[in-house]
């Protein structure tokens, strides 16, 4: 396909996410299914410009006069990817399957539709009731956070410590571009690739095959990395997921102590068990919703609680999460964010650590919620989460966002990773 064809697939997608409110993924796959003819250079090519065209939806639409999909399409030709209009309109010339080219009208548009002049939350391209909370987090600095919200995210991974080493995986890594990660210890960075350049396939390697290293987002490395796990520790992964910091922690304790993985959704803890067999993981016990978890009660030296949350974090990598929250969505999170510390404290030993993490960057989920449940729980209190920060990591690399140093946040703009909050609140010893 050439651009023209790859233009308009881009099109069809996007208006088939908007019509169904279908997640970008699933929209993607089923376009490549039902068009079988399309290459892997022009899947990704067309998912870049799909997704590019989604984190910047409002400024985009705004630069161009059209938040149509023709015209944020366009738009990320034009303002991202740098195409001239006379090298699109020579690209598309004799191309059947391109779009009409751009009208004058449009032109004009990118020519007069000034960014500075538009509303605030049009140039942070994130919806407007979010505005309050990030301006309540970031204060003058929203609008900037909220811009590197938008931008392409990097290719993270973490190296498995319990069979390899970060300069062996690099060294095996060497023909994709891989470094180290700036802040944590045992992470590897691809940075994003321009235009449709593709991304290597790091999943295909074979240190990936044999359990060398998992594909984590180096935020999600730190905040491992914070709980601080010690070998011979009971640590208790309340919401694990898939198992990412299940593995992270396990790697961190030298399989040595025990590490409890548990999560109230079956199928999103079906894949952890694979991913343990592959990291050689041995000091890990997975937990389903159904099981007896009684005789766990107050012996965990670590409760670690990844709660549910908007994941607003995360827009660099999941854009068209940003346009389907709702106020509603929020309201729904928090209350499962409280029931999640309840019940998570209650495996927490006298003297022991409860530790909150969300991928969100609002502060209703976060400090809000912290500071309410050691309100609600006097035996609990805040720990320096700054203090450990600074162990672990010191003051030459970036740093994160902390009003008091008792609670850190991540984020895009101030540690180049996706956003995550982290806090730590010790229990009372008996």
């Amino acid at each position: 396909m050439r651009l023209g064809g790859r233009t308009q697939a881009a099109i069809e997608v996007l208006t088939e996410i908007e019509k169904r409110s279908r997640p970008v993924a699933d929209a993607l796959k089923d376009w490549g299914l039902s068009h079988r003819f399309a290459g892997s250079g022009d899947r990704n090519a067309i998912g870049s410009l799909v997704y590019d065209a989604l984190r910047k939806k409002l400024s985009l639409g705004y630069r161009i006069g059209s938040d149509t999909p023709r015209g944020l399409v366009f738009a990320v030709l034009l303002l991202d990817w740098k195409y001239s209009p006379e090298e699109i309109a020579e690209a598309f010339k004799e191309d059947k399957f391109a779009p009409e080219s751009l009208s004058g009208e449009e032109l004009s548009a990118l020519t007069n539709n000034r960014i500075e002049e538009a509303a605030l939350h049009v140039q942070a391209d994130v919806p407007e009731w979010c505005v309050a909370s990030l301006e309540a987090n970031f204060a003058e600095d929203w609008v900037d956070e909220a811009r590197a919200l938008a931008n392409r995210p990097p290719i993270d991974m973490r190296v498995n410590t319990l069979k390899s080493t970060r300069e062996k995986v690099l060294k095996r890594l060497s023909k994709t571009g891989a470094v180290k990660t700036p802040i944590a210890r045992n992470g590897i960075r691809i940075k994003p690739r321009e235009r449709d350049a593709r991304s290597p396939n790091v999943k295909a390697e074979e240190a990936y095959q044999k359990g060398r290293f998992e594909i984590q987002d180096e935020g999600s490395q730190i905040v491992a990395d914070l709980v601080f796990a010690k070998p011979g520790e009971m640590v208790l992964d309340y919401c694990a997921g898939a198992g990412g910091k299940t593995l992270a922690l396990a790697a961190a304790m030298e399989n040595k102590g025990q590490v409890h993985a548990y999560d109230t959704d079956k199928s999103r803890l079906a894949p952890i068990h694979e991913r343990l067999r592959r990291g050689g993981t041995r000091n890990v016990q997975v937990h389903s919703p159904d099981s007896d978890m009684s005789e766990l009660q107050e012996r965990m030296h670590k409760v670690v609680v990844d709660a549910p949350c908007t994941g607003s974090g995360t827009w660099r990598r999941r854009p068209d999460a940003k346009w389907r929250l709702s106020s509603s969505s929020l309201e729904e999170r928090l209350r499962e964010q409280e029931e999640a510390l309840s019940g998570a404290a209650a495996y927490v030993k006298p003297g022991g650590h409860l530790i909150y993490i969300t991928c969100s960057l609002f502060p209703e989920e976060n400090e809000n919620q912290v500071y309410g449940f050691c309100d609600d729980n006097p035996e609990y209190q805040l720990v320096s989460a700054g203090e450990v920060w600074e162990e672990l990591f010191g003051h030459d690399k970036p740093q994160p966002w902390s009003s008091d140093m008792n609670t850190i946040t991540l984020t895009p703009a101030s540690t180049g990773t996706d956003g995550f909050f982290f806090a730590v609140m010790e229990r009372a010893k008996a």
